[in-house]
Protein backbone atom coordinates (compact mmCIF):
# COMPACT_ATOMS: atom_id res chain seq x y z
CA UNK A 1 0.00 0.00 0.00
CA UNK A 2 1.17 3.38 -1.27
CA UNK A 3 2.87 5.55 1.67
CA UNK A 4 0.39 8.12 3.72
CA UNK A 5 0.86 11.39 2.67
CA UNK A 6 1.02 13.77 5.85
CA UNK A 7 0.57 16.93 3.75
CA UNK A 8 -1.23 20.15 5.75
CA UNK A 9 -4.43 21.16 3.42
CA UNK A 10 -7.09 23.68 4.67
CA UNK A 11 -10.54 22.83 5.54
CA UNK A 12 -12.90 22.45 2.83
CA UNK A 13 -16.38 24.14 3.36
CA UNK A 14 -19.34 23.41 0.76
CA UNK A 15 -21.55 26.31 0.89
CA UNK A 16 -24.53 24.04 0.02
CA UNK A 17 -27.01 21.88 2.58
CA UNK A 18 -25.21 19.07 4.52
CA UNK A 19 -21.76 20.49 4.38
CA UNK A 20 -20.78 21.67 7.88
CA UNK A 21 -17.14 23.78 9.23
CA UNK A 22 -14.06 21.77 10.99
CA UNK A 23 -15.18 19.05 13.15
CA UNK A 24 -12.88 20.88 15.64
CA UNK A 25 -15.29 22.78 17.02
CA UNK A 26 -17.76 19.49 17.78
CA UNK A 27 -17.61 17.42 20.30
CA UNK A 28 -15.20 13.90 19.67
CA UNK A 29 -17.37 11.01 17.66
CA UNK A 30 -19.90 13.54 16.53
CA UNK A 31 -18.86 14.03 13.07
CA UNK A 32 -19.99 12.07 10.25
CA UNK A 33 -17.85 12.59 7.21
CA UNK A 34 -18.11 11.48 3.60
CA UNK A 35 -15.92 10.36 1.02
CA UNK A 36 -17.18 10.17 -2.68
CA UNK A 37 -19.02 11.03 -5.68
CA UNK A 38 -21.25 12.95 -7.63
CA UNK A 39 -24.00 10.94 -6.17
CA UNK A 40 -23.79 12.07 -2.70
CA UNK A 41 -22.10 15.52 -3.18
CA UNK A 42 -23.34 18.84 -2.12
CA UNK A 43 -24.82 21.42 -4.82
CA UNK A 44 -26.11 24.69 -4.66
CA UNK A 45 -29.56 25.81 -4.41
CA UNK A 46 -28.85 27.19 -8.21
CA UNK A 47 -28.56 23.26 -9.78
CA UNK A 48 -31.79 22.27 -7.34
CA UNK A 49 -33.30 19.58 -7.85
CA UNK A 50 -30.09 17.99 -8.25
CA UNK A 51 -29.29 16.89 -4.81
CA UNK A 52 -26.33 14.53 -3.38
CA UNK A 53 -27.73 11.78 -1.22
CA UNK A 54 -25.28 12.94 1.23
CA UNK A 55 -27.05 16.61 1.33
CA UNK A 56 -30.15 14.94 3.19
CA UNK A 57 -28.48 12.69 5.62
CA UNK A 58 -28.82 15.38 8.98
CA UNK A 59 -32.64 14.69 7.82
CA UNK A 60 -32.33 11.22 9.54
CA UNK A 61 -29.85 12.05 12.23
CA UNK A 62 -29.77 13.02 16.18
CA UNK A 63 -29.60 17.44 15.61
CA UNK A 64 -26.19 16.52 17.61
CA UNK A 65 -24.67 14.70 14.65
CA UNK A 66 -22.79 16.62 12.42
CA UNK A 67 -22.51 16.07 8.61
CA UNK A 68 -19.46 17.17 7.09
CA UNK A 69 -19.60 15.75 3.08
CA UNK A 70 -16.44 15.61 1.76
CA UNK A 71 -17.59 13.92 -1.82
CA UNK A 72 -17.03 15.59 -4.73
CA UNK A 73 -18.44 15.11 -8.51
CA UNK A 74 -16.11 13.21 -10.92
CA UNK A 75 -13.93 11.68 -8.18
CA UNK A 76 -12.85 8.10 -8.09
CA UNK A 77 -10.82 6.69 -5.09
CA UNK A 78 -7.40 7.50 -7.08
CA UNK A 79 -8.68 11.29 -7.53
CA UNK A 80 -9.19 12.19 -4.14
CA UNK A 81 -5.91 10.37 -2.50
CA UNK A 82 -4.05 12.61 -5.62
CA UNK A 83 -6.17 16.05 -4.89
CA UNK A 84 -5.46 15.64 -1.69
CA UNK A 85 -9.16 15.23 -0.35
CA UNK A 86 -8.70 11.80 1.65
CA UNK A 87 -6.06 14.03 3.86
CA UNK A 88 -8.18 16.79 4.10
CA UNK A 89 -10.57 14.94 5.81
CA UNK A 90 -8.30 12.50 8.03
CA UNK A 91 -6.77 16.10 9.17
CA UNK A 92 -10.18 16.63 10.36
CA UNK A 93 -10.85 13.56 12.43
CA UNK A 94 -11.45 12.60 16.19
CA UNK A 95 -11.48 9.22 17.94
CA UNK A 96 -15.33 8.02 17.15
CA UNK A 97 -15.75 9.96 14.34
CA UNK A 98 -18.09 7.75 11.41
CA UNK A 99 -15.94 7.77 8.08
CA UNK A 100 -18.99 6.75 5.06
CA UNK A 101 -16.75 5.78 2.18
CA UNK A 102 -18.55 5.06 -1.29
CA UNK A 103 -16.70 5.14 -4.43
CA UNK A 104 -17.05 3.07 -7.96
CA UNK A 105 -19.10 4.91 -10.64
CA UNK A 106 -15.63 7.32 -11.69
CA UNK A 107 -13.25 4.32 -10.72
CA UNK A 108 -14.89 2.17 -13.47
CA UNK A 109 -14.65 5.26 -16.37
CA UNK A 110 -11.98 3.52 -18.48
CA UNK A 111 -12.72 6.48 -21.14
CA UNK A 112 -10.79 8.77 -18.56
CA UNK A 113 -7.66 7.02 -17.21
CA UNK A 114 -6.97 9.84 -15.25
CA UNK A 115 -9.88 8.35 -12.79
CA UNK A 116 -9.74 5.25 -13.86
CA UNK A 117 -8.60 2.73 -10.61
CA UNK A 118 -9.11 -1.28 -11.81
CA UNK A 119 -11.50 -2.67 -9.14
CA UNK A 120 -9.07 -5.59 -8.07
CA UNK A 121 -6.14 -3.98 -7.82
CA UNK A 122 -5.79 0.09 -7.28
CA UNK A 123 -9.71 0.53 -6.24
CA UNK A 124 -9.23 -2.10 -3.52
CA UNK A 125 -5.81 -0.77 -2.57
CA UNK A 126 -7.07 2.68 -2.38
CA UNK A 127 -10.10 1.24 0.11
CA UNK A 128 -7.91 -0.54 2.09
CA UNK A 129 -5.98 2.83 2.74
CA UNK A 130 -8.73 4.94 3.69
CA UNK A 131 -9.66 1.60 6.26
CA UNK A 132 -6.49 1.79 7.51
CA UNK A 133 -6.15 5.44 8.06
CA UNK A 134 -9.74 6.00 9.42
CA UNK A 135 -8.87 3.29 12.05
CA UNK A 136 -5.29 4.46 12.89
CA UNK A 137 -7.39 8.04 14.06
CA UNK A 138 -9.38 5.92 15.88
CA UNK A 139 -12.34 6.49 13.99
CA UNK A 140 -15.03 4.12 12.37
CA UNK A 141 -15.38 3.44 8.64
CA UNK A 142 -18.03 2.01 6.86
CA UNK A 143 -17.66 0.76 3.19
CA UNK A 144 -20.78 1.08 0.96
CA UNK A 145 -21.28 -0.21 -2.24
CA UNK A 146 -21.56 2.02 -5.23
CA UNK A 147 -25.16 3.17 -5.46
CA UNK A 148 -27.18 1.90 -8.19
CA UNK A 149 -28.09 3.62 -11.59
CA UNK A 150 -31.33 3.85 -13.14
CA UNK A 151 -30.07 0.73 -15.56
CA UNK A 152 -32.57 -1.79 -16.17
CA UNK A 153 -32.46 -5.11 -18.34
CA UNK A 154 -35.59 -7.17 -18.67
CA UNK A 155 -37.51 -5.70 -16.23
CA UNK A 156 -35.02 -5.54 -13.77
CA UNK A 157 -32.88 -2.98 -12.02
CA UNK A 158 -29.22 -4.42 -12.96
CA UNK A 159 -25.97 -3.68 -11.23
CA UNK A 160 -23.45 -1.71 -13.71
CA UNK A 161 -20.19 -1.91 -10.90
CA UNK A 162 -20.96 -5.16 -10.22
CA UNK A 163 -17.43 -6.26 -9.99
CA UNK A 164 -16.66 -2.86 -7.78
CA UNK A 165 -19.30 -4.14 -5.40
CA UNK A 166 -17.85 -7.26 -5.13
CA UNK A 167 -14.47 -6.04 -4.31
CA UNK A 168 -15.99 -3.95 -1.46
CA UNK A 169 -18.07 -6.73 -0.35
CA UNK A 170 -15.15 -8.91 0.02
CA UNK A 171 -13.04 -6.38 1.62
CA UNK A 172 -15.60 -5.79 4.40
CA UNK A 173 -15.69 -9.45 5.44
CA UNK A 174 -11.62 -9.94 5.36
CA UNK A 175 -11.15 -6.62 7.24
CA UNK A 176 -13.92 -6.36 9.84
CA UNK A 177 -15.27 -2.91 8.18
CA UNK A 178 -18.76 -2.72 8.78
CA UNK A 179 -20.77 -2.30 5.36
CA UNK A 180 -23.89 -1.02 4.12
CA UNK A 181 -24.20 -2.76 0.60
CA UNK A 182 -25.97 0.34 -0.84
CA UNK A 183 -25.78 -1.75 -4.50
CA UNK A 184 -28.14 -3.88 -3.76
CA UNK A 185 -30.60 -1.73 -1.29
CA UNK A 186 -30.90 0.83 -4.35
CA UNK A 187 -31.68 -1.91 -7.41
CA UNK A 188 -34.44 -3.41 -4.61
CA UNK A 189 -35.54 0.48 -4.50
CA UNK A 190 -35.53 0.52 -7.68
CA UNK A 191 -37.17 -2.20 -8.35
CA UNK A 192 -39.82 -1.27 -6.65
CA UNK A 193 -40.66 1.65 -8.01
CA UNK A 194 -40.51 0.02 -11.86
CA UNK A 195 -38.88 1.68 -14.88
CA UNK A 196 -41.11 4.47 -15.31
CA UNK A 197 -41.61 5.66 -11.81
CA UNK A 198 -38.14 5.57 -11.04
CA UNK A 199 -37.70 8.19 -13.32
CA UNK A 200 -38.65 10.72 -10.43
CA UNK A 201 -35.79 9.48 -8.27
CA UNK A 202 -33.12 10.68 -10.73
CA UNK A 203 -33.21 13.80 -13.35
CA UNK A 204 -35.46 13.01 -15.71
CA UNK A 205 -37.53 16.53 -17.13
CA UNK A 206 -38.58 18.47 -20.48
CA UNK A 207 -38.05 21.88 -21.24
CA UNK A 208 -41.71 22.32 -20.66
CA UNK A 209 -41.10 21.52 -17.54
CA UNK A 210 -39.59 24.62 -16.92
CA UNK A 211 -36.62 23.76 -14.57
CA UNK A 212 -33.52 27.14 -14.45
CA UNK A 213 -31.05 24.43 -13.73
CA UNK A 214 -31.91 22.48 -17.08
CA UNK A 215 -33.91 24.62 -19.35
CA UNK A 216 -33.26 22.13 -22.49
CA UNK A 217 -34.04 19.13 -20.34
CA UNK A 218 -32.33 16.14 -18.84
CA UNK A 219 -32.37 12.65 -19.12
CA UNK A 220 -29.66 11.65 -16.83
CA UNK A 221 -30.01 8.22 -14.85
CA UNK A 222 -26.86 8.72 -12.35
CA UNK A 223 -27.58 11.71 -10.63
CA UNK A 224 -30.28 11.93 -8.40
CA UNK A 225 -33.56 14.55 -7.99
CA UNK A 226 -34.45 15.77 -4.09
CA UNK A 227 -36.88 13.19 -3.90
CA UNK A 228 -34.45 10.17 -5.19
CA UNK A 229 -31.42 12.05 -2.71
CA UNK A 230 -34.02 11.56 -0.07
CA UNK A 231 -35.00 7.77 -0.47
CA UNK A 232 -31.12 7.17 -0.64
CA UNK A 233 -30.35 8.90 2.37
CA UNK A 234 -33.38 6.62 4.16
CA UNK A 235 -31.27 3.13 2.53
CA UNK A 236 -27.79 4.49 4.30
CA UNK A 237 -29.57 5.39 7.52
CA UNK A 238 -31.31 2.73 7.59
CA UNK A 239 -28.44 0.02 6.85
CA UNK A 240 -26.30 2.36 9.38
CA UNK A 241 -28.84 2.15 12.04
CA UNK A 242 -28.81 -2.26 11.57
CA UNK A 243 -25.00 -2.09 12.04
CA UNK A 244 -25.03 -1.36 15.47
CA UNK A 245 -22.07 0.82 15.79
CA UNK A 246 -21.83 3.93 18.19
CA UNK A 247 -23.88 6.50 15.63
CA UNK A 248 -26.10 3.50 15.00
CA UNK A 249 -28.11 5.04 17.99
CA UNK A 250 -27.99 8.09 16.74
CA UNK A 251 -29.74 7.54 13.07
CA UNK A 252 -33.90 8.67 13.80
CA UNK A 253 -36.37 5.85 14.16
CA UNK A 254 -38.94 8.41 12.36
CA UNK A 255 -37.71 9.45 9.24
CA UNK A 256 -40.64 10.79 7.23
CA UNK A 257 -38.51 13.56 5.73
CA UNK A 258 -36.66 10.73 3.89
CA UNK A 259 -39.77 9.04 3.18
CA UNK A 260 -41.54 11.39 1.55
CA UNK A 261 -43.74 10.70 -1.96
CA UNK A 262 -43.36 14.12 -3.42
CA UNK A 263 -40.78 16.27 -3.52
CA UNK A 264 -40.45 19.45 -1.24
CA UNK A 265 -39.43 21.48 -3.44
CA UNK A 266 -35.97 22.19 -0.99
CA UNK A 267 -33.40 20.45 0.35
CA UNK A 268 -34.15 21.34 3.99
CA UNK A 269 -35.67 19.24 6.64
CA UNK A 270 -38.92 20.28 7.95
Amino acid sequence: MRALSTGIAAVLLFAAGGGSASASSSAPGSTMFIAGDSTAANYPASRYPQTGWGMMLPCGLSPDIRVTNLAMGGRSTRTFIGEGRWDRLTEQLSPGDTVLIQFGHNDANTAKPERFAAARTDYRDNLLRFIWTVRGARAVPVLLTPVARRSFADGKAKADFAEYSAVVRQLAQSTGTPLIDLETLSRDWIDRAGVEASKAYYLHYKPEDGVAAFPKGIADDTHFSELGARGVADLVLGGLKGLGLGISAKVRDDRADLTRTFAMGSTQCR
